[in-house]
């Protein structure tokens, strides 16, 4: 109650008129709806919000649409873009008629994972550090119809636009290909855009420590300081928010596509994870970079479901642009200590504390509830049934000889190779009906659909290739 008491003490404190209550879809986009702080007082938090899930995708249907939402009084925060003063509030969906957590939501399934954790005797704790990356574009046009499918996107600081003639006169000091990372400005001429998102995550309670350009043009990542599961959730939802909208006040278009133009990076989401228990840390030990067994399991596990994992760490057809060769994309099924080419890494730590792994396929496309839960799983699983990862993998990956490369596994080549793992191979997700059967039926078929319009629609390659053939 005591959260309850002071989220209500800060609504009254910071006079707030309107309380925006929000929420996960199965594809990861944050919802909303706003409330009169009059209808907002301790009974709320408890008793929740009606809502019609029917309008949303892969929710309920129009007969059995009311859905309740449970605002968390933890999370909630003032929002920064807002004319009125308005609190905002995650939640979690139930059923109205029996308050059980409602199986397709996103924000449940992370809790219940934490929840599941606990109850395995593994750990106490699993936290999470991801590192998102985005595109941001001044000008962004696209059309699919019958007749024609384009786009087009276009920003002053691109590597492209060194020959723009420009009303005011072109610079010239712009970032190449694959050289964003990491001139200072000039060159970078995103450092007061990027400080202004990274402030404002701070004022409303998010742990933040750097920002900087990424390796490709138009590309950048903020650094958000790790936390637990469904926390973090949050604030990578948090995180897109408030990176849209700054980026928007500044007449810019972000965008968290994995690959928004060819030929340079693509952008990924990087996800530090690690396990404690009573207190200590479970991954620091005294065997391979000084891991523990219990985190060399983990990273089995992750090895051996990575193409299930794909499912909801790469959840988007234009995902598996980025999953190519070529662009530092963490192709190869491998682990190493520092080696940035394997699907998994031991980032170097002084502490034992610090000692975690790091999955490097994720991007920022996925629906973080349901990619980090996945993880979580995932490793548990390794644990749990103690899967060997097999020898690290120090060598650079990007130049091994063939015969050498051909035979490290790889991740999943598409959507639809992932989507077909995920329906072979779930059982590992459905441990303390953490994820369900009936979601994972769900989520398929959302799934499924972008599949269809991706495979079914021609590309402006394809004219190129054949029109005259």
């Amino acid at each position: 109650m005591s959260k309850v008491k002071d989220a209500v003490k800060l609504m009254k404190d910071e006079e707030v008129e309107y309380v925006d209550v929000r929420f996960t879809d199965p594809r990861g986009k944050l919802q909303h709806v706003t409330l009169m702080h009059t209808e907002v007082d301790e009974d709320f938090f408890e008793e929740g919000f009606m809502f019609d899930g029917s309008s949303i995708a892969g929710w309920k249907s129009i007969d059995q649409s009311d859905m309740k939402l449970i605002p968390d009084p933890a999370s909630v925060y003032i929002d920064p873009f807002y004319a009125e003063k308005t609190m905002c509030v995650h939640c979690t969906v139930v059923e109205p008629d029996t308050g059980e957590p409602y199986d397709r939501d996103p924000r449940g399934t992370a809790e219940k994972a934490e929840a599941y954790l606990k109850a395995s005797g593994i750990g106490d704790e699993a936290f999470f550090g991801p590192e998102a990356e985005f595109f941001l574009f001044d000008d962004v046009r696209y059309s699919v119809e019958m007749n024609k499918v384009s786009f087009e996107v276009d920003a002053n600081d691109a590597a492209w636009n060194t020959d723009t003639a420009y009303e005011m006169g072109n610079m010239g000091h712009r970032p190449g290909i694959k050289g964003g990372y990491f001139p200072v400005n000039p060159i970078d001429d995103a450092q007061d855009l990027r400080s202004e998102m990274l402030s404002t995550m701070k004022r409303i309670g998010m742990k933040v420590d750097k920002h900087h350009h990424e390796v490709a043009s138009c590309q950048h990542e903020l650094g958000l300081i790790f936390g637990t599961l469904t926390k973090q959730a949050d604030d990578i939802q948090k995180y897109k928010y408030v990176i849209h909208n700054v980026a928007h006040a500044y007449g810019k278009s972000a965008t968290f596509m994995p690959k928004p133009i060819s030929g340079d990076n693509g952008t990924g989401m990087h996800v530090n994870m690690s396990v404690w228990k009573d207190g200590k840390p479970l991954f620091a030990g005294d065997k391979y970079a000084d891991l523990s067994q219990e985190a060399l399991y983990f990273i089995g596990g992750i090895l051996k479901h990575a193409k299930t994992l794909n499912a909801f760490t790469n959840p988007s057809t234009n995902s598996y642009k980025r999953l190519i060769p070529g662009f530092e994309a963490p192709v190869l099924r491998a682990y190493s200590a520092r080696n940035r080419s394997g699907c998994v890494r031991i980032p170097w730590a002084e502490s034992p504390k610090a000692k975690r792994v790091e999955a490097r396929f994720p991007d920022p496309s996925a629906n973080p509830y349901l990619a980090f839960s996945a993880l979580l799983m995932a490793g548990l699983d390794g644990i749990k049934n103690k899967i060997d990862p097999g020898p690290s993998s120090d060598k650079d990956l990007y130049d091994l000889p063939p015969e050498e490369l051909a035979a490290i596994p790889t991740v999943c080549a598409s959507l639809r190779e992932a989507l077909e793992n995920l329906e072979a191979d779930h059982d590992f997700l459905l441990a303390g009906d953490v994820f369900t059967k009936d979601q994972i039926k769900g989520y398929l078929a959302l799934k499924w659909e972008e599949v269809y319009a991706y495979e079914h629609c021609p590309h402006p390659i394809e004219y190129k290739m054949y029109y005259s053939c």
